[in-house]
């Protein structure tokens, strides 16, 4: 009679050694899928930060430009965190932007010459674009 009873017990505590490993299983598969949704997220929002940085002066510069030479304006514009290089090209600028996957590198195209440099820190950049006879000189100040 004991020795059924210790069975019993045996094959009760592998049971439930089976169910608390399905379970841990099951919850740690959940919180590995959300932090890889969340990363995909963060990267999508920063993303998409930079791209509305980059329209808002592009489309910035177009308007100094197109008004005339004597013009200047000064815009304040965020730039979120993970930029690790912007280069002001001809006719573009050029960000690049580290996400979990690598980095990102976008150029957003200009229909006006640019000239001028921006640094890539994060934070809200003050930024004052003059038209020129040729093209829109970007200063950081």
């Amino acid at each position: 009679m004991r020795k059924i009873l210790n069975s019993r017990n045996a094959q009760v505590g592998v049971e439930y050694m089976i169910i608390v490993g399905f379970i841990t299983f099951a919850i740690m598969s959940v919180i590995a899928l959300a932090f890889f949704y969340s990363g995909q997220i963060k990267d999508r929002i920063k993303l998409n930060q930079v791209e509305g940085f980059a329209a808002q002066l592009v489309s910035s510069a177009e308007s100094v430009f197109f008004a005339g030479e004597p013009s200047k304006t000064t815009v304040r514009l965020y730039l979120p965190e993970g930029v690790s290089d912007i280069s002001v090209v001809s006719d573009a600028i050029i960000i690049t932007t580290n996400v979990g996957g690598g980095q990102n590198k976008r150029a957003f195209t200009s229909r006006v010459t640019l000239q001028g440099a921006i640094t890539p820190e994060e934070g809200i950049k003050k930024l004052t674009l003059e038209a020129k006879l040729d093209h829109v000189l970007i200063t950081q100040g």
